[in-house]
């Protein structure tokens, strides 16, 4: 150690009290933690996305130590930080109830007070046994240390390193609580303060594998203050508000009847239409932009599979086989045995046969082929979430096969007609995440040549877009790196959307070739590219980022005529008949109900435009609009409106008020 560097903690280095951690040469660590001069020392404030995620799991803690002192037997799982909040896993004899959280509420508001300090303390794996020699599910993770089988989120209590118990102490010293944790945590409960909530209970596996016990899940939520702790509650409500589950009831869109299992959806006739509206719209940009839609079916012998290495890599999420032709005698003995077939997870091995059925010339290439090809995966039932996450789906999917010299230029078109196109459905805040290798040779395949000249390749590409790019070391698929684009909705969220992938490793597998100028034989690369994700989940999204409110082109009924009396019935029928001529879903309310409940129904309903027509409307040859906010528009002739409807239709428009229609 040079003599000017002299040992000291976070505590003297940092008196701003929003400082409750720091990264030390790279890597985060307590407060409480040696440095010296020659050490690299940064601070990590609590409303920074790592002070965040420490108060959320000194919170988990808290949870955890609340729980063993209302329930001593309570045997502990694990409690990571997730996103906007936390969970501890508990083993317990009966689930929790409403009123156990309102006592775990209150317990938890008990240690928060008493100040009580986080201390870590190295241990070795023997000694950590017997410490935790009570907790099974403890005992499991220090024997999966460094492993890959840990438990999803485990990462925050073991790794591949030194093991470390975090003690809670109180004022005087005292061991009052400890855990199996690698840290880092607040330096005190007292900095937890009160922006922070239990929020649900819940059911979770053990592992994420049903063939271990059930455990029960507690969720909560962390904040720096009380204020951002209530608007975060405030972006639920809105949230909840949206939720597409509720609105696709509400609106007699989509439904998931028990009969055909879970995460299979049917599509109503509403949700039909605005789905058709969707793929009607993609297939014509991609049609434009060069694509050729192609066909393919929805289950494949495993020899595909095993080609692919879906069967190697993918099996647990793909559905058991199915086996076909097997031929037995009389006696039921097996004469021929069968063949086995599996649902497909995924498009691409099937678009790659197509590739592959004739020789191909670097003529052909780009070759760029689209299918709205729906895919099954056996996805835990847990997991399963309206149609978000599902078991069948439709992926938009598009396999491009390029020349190495034509990769570069092939992504930057991607990109530049994938953002087109999610514009075109009223997403306009952008931004991209670029995965990449690490230096953990292991992990990848391929050589260093590749890897620099492609990662380059969309780097370029993201910067040329001017949206905001992060890199991320070590989160590339193990052949090649990718571009994700993340949109954020109405109400703040994100959600990843569109991906671009670059795969040299399935050409290489099915032996892809193409004629080159010099008359040599070479692989093509291919993109994996899926715009939308999947429709299923995409439509999700829109349906919460309007709230319903779907701009006129995408609405189920798009106008509804309301007559003010049934005498004005005829009238206002031939000027629905007129919208319906050009190409306006629209409807006639001939119902006995009166006016005002027929205003409230369709609006209610979220038909974005509603015609009114009485006595002076029908003798002026007009009809009066009512829009989404409540105002009016009276007297506009029936040729205006009609021009005006198609207008907005085309445009895309989203109509709330007059002067949305101008």
């Amino acid at each position: 150690m040079p003599e000017n560097a002299q040992p000291k903690d976070g505590f003297a280095l940092f008196s701003d009290r929003s400082v409750v951690a720091m990264r030390v040469n790279g890597t985060l660590k307590d407060l409480a933690a040696t440095v010296t001069d020659a050490d690299e020392v940064e601070p990590v404030t609590i409303d920074s996305p790592d002070g965040l995620n420490i108060l959320r799991h000194s919170a988990a803690h808290v949870l955890a130590q609340a729980v063993q002192r209302i329930n001593p037997q309570a045997n502990l799982g694990i409690g990571p930080p997730i996103t906007d909040g936390f969970y501890y896993d508990f083993g317990v004899e009966t689930p929790f109830t409403p009123e156990d959280i309102k006592a775990i509420t209150k317990e938890m508001q008990r240690i928060v007070r008493e100040g009580q300090r986080f201390v870590r303390r190295v241990v070795t794996d023997d000694e950590a046994r017997a410490e935790l020699a009570d907790e099974p599910f403890k005992l499991e993770l220090i024997g999966l240390k460094g492993g890959k089988e840990a438990a999803e989120g485990a990462s925050v209590e073991v790794g591949e390193g030194e093991l470390t118990i975090y003690d809670n102490t109180t004022r005087d010293g005292e061991v009052v609580w400890k855990d199996l944790c690698r840290g880092p945590h607040l330096p005190n409960t007292r900095m937890i303060g009160n922006g922070w909530d239990l929020t649900r209970i819940a059911a979770a596996y053990w592992r994420g594998s049903e063939k271990n016990p059930q455990l029960q899940r507690i969720y909560g939520t962390a904040w720096p203050s009380k204020d951002e702790l209530r608007e975060y509650q405030h972006r639920l409500e809105e949230a909840a508000k949206r939720d597409h589950r509720r609105l696709g009831k509400e609106l007699d869109l989509f439904s998931f009847p028990e009969e055909i299992g879970s995460g299979l959806s049917v599509w109503h006739p509403r949700g039909g239409v605005v789905r058709g509206e969707m793929e009607q719209h993609a297939r014509k940009r991609h049609i434009e932009g060069g694509y050729t839609y192609v066909y393919t079916p929805h289950i494949s012998k495993e020899d595909l599979f095993l080609t692919s290495n879906h069967l190697v890599t993918y099996k647990e999420g793909m559905y058991p086989p199915i086996v076909m032709d097997e031929e037995r005698d009389d006696e039921g003995n097996i004469t021929k045995q069968g063949q086995d077939y599996y649902l497909k997870p995924m498009n691409c091995p099937m678009h790659i046969l197509i590739y592959k059925e004739r020789a191909r010339s670097y003529r052909d290439l780009p070759l760029r082929f689209a299918e709205n090809g729906t895919v099954y995966r056996n996805e835990l039932s847990g997991a399963l979430h309206g149609l978000t996450r599902v078991r069948g789906f439709t992926q938009d999917d598009s396999h491009l096969f390029v020349t190495p010299d034509q990769l570069e230029g092939e992504v930057a078109k991607v990109l530049e007609f994938i953002l087109s196109m999610l514009r075109d459905f009223g997403l306009t805040d952008f931004e991209l995440e670029l995965s990449m290798k690490d230096d953990e040779k292991s992990k990848w395949i391929g050589s260093e040549e590749f890897w620099e000249s492609s990662t380059d390749a969309l780097r370029r590409v993201a910067l040329a877009s001017g949206l905001k790019l992060t890199e991320v070391p070590g989160e590339a698929a193990f052949y090649g790196p990718k571009i994700d684009l993340k949109t954020r909705d109405a109400i703040g969220r994100t959600w990843q959307l569109s991906t671009v992938q670059v795969d040299p490793n399935l050409p290489e597998r099915f032996e892809l070739e193409f004629m080159d100028k010099d008359g040599q034989k070479k692989r093509p690369i291919m993109i994996h590219r899926a715009l939308f994700g999947s429709i299923e989940r995409f439509f999700a999204i829109l349906l919460e980022h309007y709230a319903g409110d779907f701009p006129v082109w995408l609405s189920p009924v798009q106008v509804v005529g309301i007559p003010v009396a049934d005498d004005f019935a005829d009238y206002l029928g031939e000027v629905v008949d007129t919208l319906r001529t050009q190409g306006v879903r629209a409807e006639l309310d001939t119902s006995d109900d009166r006016m005002q409940k027929k205003i409230r129904t369709h609006t209610t309903g979220k038909v974005p435009l509603l015609l009114i027509a009485g006595e002076k409307d029908r003798d002026a040859g007009t009809v009066s609009f009512r829009y989404r906010d409540g105002t009016q528009e009276n007297g506009v002739p029936i040729a205006d409106a009609v021009s005006r409807i198609r207008a907005a239709i085309d445009a895309h428009t989203l109509v709330q008020t007059a002067g949305d229609l101008a």
